[in-house]
């Protein structure tokens, strides 16, 4: 086995932006200890997603470059990559993205979030563009909430390009009245959860998505194995790393490589 290990970092929404680059430190020097190679953090986390009944004061481009910096040197520190799910202001849009950081603190770049839920159109605006990222023997894409659950397209297309892991920051809190699941893809559950599995088999690659911790969450952090079974997943509701080894071998890409467009 080719093994990486990988850490979800499946964590209670921030109070305060200030808070959320704090925890982000402290979960990358806990992904240390817990020796893994990357860390992935829920949709926007730092400075938190802009959901119905959530305050996250308004758009501050200089709060983030000081929180991106604090990060990355938490992440050289540390020697951990690290997917963070934050937002960016590009020619005064507002982007949902993920700014991905070398484990020497430089860093590699942006994955913006290119599908937007009809929801979201009042807040964030669609980027454009897909990445493929690589850290020691590991290559990966990133597919945002929205995108990963409703667009297999954004998994499929990472996974034509080598990618062993797809990462899926997301935001899903629960809603008044919904089902609250106690078991991974329970069959009473919603879709999404099943998605997670399906991503990971139609492309043999892992995929692995990662949610706040929140009372009632209707989805988990979780990896599925690229024959689309259960690797692990964290318990609902708990907050804390969800930490897993996969084998880089047995992501082959076989059945993306083999899908005909005409």
């Amino acid at each position: 086995m080719d093994v990486f290990r990988i850490a979800l970092a499946n964590l209670r929404f921030p109070a305060t932006p200030e808070e959320s680059a704090r925890l982000a430190e402290e979960a990358i020097a806990q992904a240390s200890a817990e020796r893994a190679g990357i860390i992935c953090f829920p949709e926007c986390y730092v400075p938190g997603y802009r959901a119905v009944g959530k305050y996250v004061p308004p758009r501050d481009p200089a709060f983030l470059e000081r929180a991106w910096s604090t990060i990355a040197a938490a992440a050289a520190k540390a020697s951990v990559a690290v997917v963070l799910g934050t937002e960016r202001v590009v020619d005064g849009a507002l982007l949902a993205t993920a700014l991905v950081i070398n484990p020497d603190g430089t860093l590699a770049g942006f994955q913006d979030k290119v599908q937007i839920d009809p929801s979201e159109e009042i807040t964030y605006s669609p980027g454009c563009g897909r990445r493929i990222f690589q850290t020691g023997g590991l290559t990966f894409g990133v597919a945002i909430c929205h995108e990963g659950w409703r667009y297999p397209e954004t998994v499929r297309w990472a996974a034509r390009r080598g990618a062993h892991i797809v990462f899926h920051p997301q935001f899903h809190e629960a809603e008044p009245g919904s089902y609250a699941p106690s078991s991974f893809a329970d069959p009473a559950n919603s879709f999404h959860e099943k998605a997670v599995l399906c991503r990971a088999a139609e492309n043999t690659c892992y995929f692995a998505t990662v949610n706040y911790a929140s009372a009632g969450s209707p989805t988990t952090s979780a990896i599925a194995q690229p024959d689309g079974t259960l690797l692990s997943y964290q318990p609902y509701g708990k907050e804390g790393l969800l930490i897993a080894d996969i084998d880089i071998a047995a992501a082959t890409g076989l059945l993306a490589a083999r899908c005909k467009y005409t």
